[in-house]
């Protein structure tokens, strides 16, 4: 009997208690006592190293059995994620609201390509077939991808209303500046 699945599924389940529990006791009231851009700033900072991903060519290349197809499909999801997060940074920075509808970019692209390498998983029958790096990476980091945007996508709702930048004051929502418009 080979225990390389429910090994690799229970370190990916106690990765993400862990996290979800640090992230809850020392993470959530540091965010809370920075500014809406550089709390997203933190959190956007995780999902720049996606790029990561591309060690999957080097995995399949050494025993991973992942298809060429299922490969690139990580590879595109987790780039594409990188490079939109680090826009998003860039942009905040300089308290673009632009950078906004960006964080929400990449929290919905996070999901949807997290989501679709589960069901890949799932159908090349890859659980438990990681060993070295891709394990490593599988147990890690992607637990710390997935809490990131779980955080993500509280900051931006939580704080829709909140400037990027308090010296400038409230950042009105758009449908309240066309009602006030229509008054």
């Amino acid at each position: 009997m080979t225990y390389m699945m429910p090994a690799q599924a229970s370190a990916q389940l106690l990765s993400l208690i862990v996290l979800a529990t640090a992230a809850r006791w020392y993470l959530v009231p540091w965010l809370k006592s920075r500014t809406r851009a550089d709390a997203l700033i933190a959190l956007l900072w995780v999902h720049v190293f996606r790029y990561v991903a591309l060690q999957v060519f080097s995995a399949q290349r050494d025993g991973f059995p992942i298809s060429d197809g299922g490969a690139m499909e990580i590879v595109i999801g987790d780039v594409a994620g990188a490079v939109i997060a680090f826009a998003a940074i860039a942009l905040l920075r300089y308290r673009v609201r632009l950078a906004v509808p960006l964080a929400w970019l990449l929290a919905l692209e996070t999901v949807y390509d997290t989501i679709t390498n589960i069901q890949g998983g799932v159908r090349e029958h890859l659980m438990g077939a990681a060993s070295g790096v891709t394990w490593m990476v599988l147990t890690y980091f992607v637990p710390i991808v997935v809490v990131s945007c779980v955080l993500l996508i509280w900051q931006l709702y939580a704080r829709r209303g909140e400037a990027l930048d308090p010296a400038l004051g409230r950042t009105p929502r758009p449908h309240a500046a066309s009602i006030q418009r229509a008054s």
